[in-house]
């Protein structure tokens, strides 16, 4: 590289990683409700269609039935939790790394970089549990028929009301078997592309935007192929009613499996592909614009 490498800031992280998951869901929500309503929806009957045939299928039938406003139905939940849950999950990362540093010049190898993101899906869990809850229990609720809650607040208030604590947390260890080893082949992924699409004798900081965007877009990529198995379980989990799997993701994924084959567990691909690419690339965009921002206007934090 021309220029030595700067030390890594966790509270710098935490505040860009924080706009840039607002990046993140304003570009990619449409496309999560059509994943979850695509995993959620019930096995059609003998000689009946499904609900959703497919990604379009349920994109058009949402656009004609709900409007524009269905496509993004339950993004308050992900805006409230993902600012604070990107926030955590890049100084996650950016700790992850700096705990592996012997000096602030040392660079790390691509085991140490997958190793540093799985630091940061441990760290987001907590934070993530509870929005992805209300997030998928207000986006299936309209194509299931009923209005059981008329927004974010009423589900969470009623979750409580309900469950206690405890109901915002159902699937806590779906969601860490997703985002532990997703994070570390997001973050390991996005490094090494960086890394590919520097010039010799050049910064990784002086990359360009579409060289940014093509490394972040194929980052969630890379991500979603090893979370969709999980993220599928955790998603039947989070929406099923009350008893339904008093054995946890065991009874989802042997009911899963039983009853719609192994390629189950990859529904919502399409839709998952889609998004993830522009969805990253607008989150690591807004993670680096934020960072050079946030170099110019404190540079010693």
């Amino acid at each position: 590289m021309a220029d030595e490498p700067k030390p890594i800031s966790p509270i710098k992280n935490f505040l860009a990683g924080g706009f840039g998951g607002v990046c993140l869901v304003f570009v990619g929500h449409p496309l999560d409700t059509v994943k979850v309503r695509l995993q959620t929806q019930p096995p059609s009957l003998p000689g009946q269609p499904p609900l959703y045939s497919g990604t379009i299928d349920c994109f058009r039938k949402t656009l004609i039935r709900e409007g524009i406003t269905g496509l993004y139905r339950g993004m308050a939940a992900p805006i409230i939790g993902v600012t604070p849950m990107f926030a955590v999950c890049f100084f996650g990362f950016g700790l992850g790394k700096k705990l592996q540093q012997k000096s602030p010049e040392d660079t790390l190898n691509y085991p140490q970089l997958f190793a540093a993101g799985m630091l940061s899906g441990v760290f987001t869990t907590g934070i993530m549990t509870p929005g992805e809850r209300i997030k998928c229990l207000l986006q299936i609720q309209a194509s299931s028929g009923e209005t059981k809650y008329s927004g974010t607040l009423d589900c969470a208030k009623k979750l409580y009301q309900e469950f206690g604590i405890r109901g915002f947390y159902k699937g806590t260890v779906l969601t860490l078997m997703r985002d532990v080893p997703a994070s570390g082949m997001y973050f390991m992924t996005y490094e090494w592309l960086k890394n590919l699409f520097t010039p010799e004798g050049k910064s990784v900081s002086d990359l360009s935007v579409p060289r940014i965007l093509v490394a972040g877009g194929f980052a969630g990529i890379f991500n979603w192929v090893v979370a969709i198995p999980p993220d599928v379980l955790k998603s039947r989990f989070q929406t099923a009613p009350p008893g339904k799997y008093p054995n946890g993701f065991r009874d989802v994924l042997r009911e899963l499996i039983r009853d719609e084959g192994v390629t189950s567990l990859y529904k919502g691909f399409n839709a998952v592909m889609i998004r993830a690419f522009p969805a990253n690339a607008a989150c690591f965009l807004g993670f680096e614009i934020a960072m050079k921002i946030l170099d110019w206007i404190v540079p010693n934090l």
